[in-house]
């Protein structure tokens, strides 16, 4: 069996280092290691459709973005094929097929529907009125999500651990599809990230969680003055009020980007009193040093990363035409591969009539005999 990695983003804003930690970091690993024989990058713009339909400008103009970020963050349209979801029609149907699977008491139960539901203020309350209802699209992006898995018979899907459940109920259709009509559909492994840090990135508002919506990321393309502004304004302890007090370093925004970013390298290059994180974070808990100095380190740590990829962006950005050609090859790609498992799909539940010739053929006779 070949091995298939499947993963993308919804092109609501730029990237983020929530993403790039979360999954888009080990897609570049991964794409470079040959270790695997495919791998489908989706920039899921149907799917992000589906909370923005009032907005569709929003979602057509961060396309490119997105698109952007992948090929500055290191993705090669030469060994990974990126695409966009809407020009894979295929999806739709066999996302069509698949809700049959699937009941509505099980998407209410999955704990990232829930979740996602809350966060964007929507509400199955008809009597509030302060609030929109969930979009049936939205609420069926399980179902959405174990389309794009499947189409390309990934193996393997690279996500944060927030995406966990949805990974499982995929998992679940794949199990429900080939008990049904016979083993068709390749059940897929979630991949998380091997930094626990990196599992889920907060906010620099020290929010669980790293969020356009929320205002708190630090974005891929943002510029030496903005990434300085973001990391000095960092949540850390509230109750190291001066540098002589202790300190604590869990819960500490500024310390969980360093577990997330920072190398012995590092402490060698801009910080060469301490020998480690770990040396730093004993001074930080004892008292003695000061978040500016903290900051100021995870500053340079963040300009030395961003730096290039804020360069490769630029050369992207002389050659937009060149960035929508590869997204039109790939998805020309992506769609005759979804295309060819769709023919799978359809012939497992019976629904082929045109190309099964002994169907037609036995009926024919069997109308000639009566």
């Amino acid at each position: 069996m070949e091995k298939i990695i499947l993963t993308g983003d919804r092109p609501t804003g730029k990237l983020h280092l929530g993403h790039y930690v979360g999954s888009l970091k080990r897609r570049v690993e991964l794409q470079n290691s040959g270790e695997f024989d495919k791998i489908f990058i989706m920039i899921a713009d149907a799917q992000a459709l589906t909370d923005n339909a009032d907005n569709p400008e929003k979602v057509r103009q961060n396309i490119i973005e997105v698109a952007l970020d992948y090929l500055s963050a290191g993705l090669d349209p030469e060994k990974c094929t990126i695409f966009i979801q809407s020009q894979v029609p295929e999806l739709c149907e066999l996302a069509f097929y698949y809700m049959n699977l699937v009941t509505v008491q099980r998407l209410q139960r999955n704990p990232t529907v829930k979740q996602e539901i809350q966060m964007r203020g929507f509400s199955d309350d008809e009597e509030n009125a302060n609030k929109k209802g969930t979009p049936v699209g939205f609420f069926t992006y399980p179902i959405s999500q174990a389309s794009d898995i499947t189409a390309f018979k990934a193996t393997v899907v690279p996500v944060g651990i927030d995406q966990a459940p949805m990974i499982e109920q995929t998992r679940e259709i794949v199990h429900k599809f080939n008990t049904v009509y016979g083993e068709t559909l390749v059940l897929p492994e979630m991949m998380l990230p091997e930094n626990s840090a990196c599992m889920r990135l907060p906010g620099t508002d020290g929010k669980a969680k790293m969020s356009k919506s929320l205002g708190n990321c630090i974005y891929l393309s943002d510029t030496s003055k903005e990434i300085k502004k973001k990391v000095n304004s960092m949540y850390t302890d509230p109750e190291h009020l001066q540098i002589s007090d202790p300190g604590h370093v869990e819960g500490n925004v500024v310390f969980t980007y360093l577990d997330a970013f920072s190398t012995p390298d590092h402490f060698a290059k801009y910080l060469p009193e301490y020998s480690g994180l770990d040396e730093m974070k004993d001074h930080y808990r004892r008292g003695g040093l000061g978040d500016g100095t903290c900051k100021k380190f995870l500053f340079n740590i963040m300009e030395e990363f961003l730096q290039p990829i804020r360069e490769r962006r630029k050369e992207y950005e002389q050659d937009i035409p060149k960035v929508y050609e590869i997204l039109r090859k790939g998805s020309e790609v992506a769609r005759a591969k979804a295309a060819a498992t769709l023919d799978e799909v359809k012939a497992a539940m019976k629904i082929n009539y045109f190309d099964d010739a002994e169907l037609i053929k036995a009926q024919a006779e069997a109308y000639r005999q009566r």
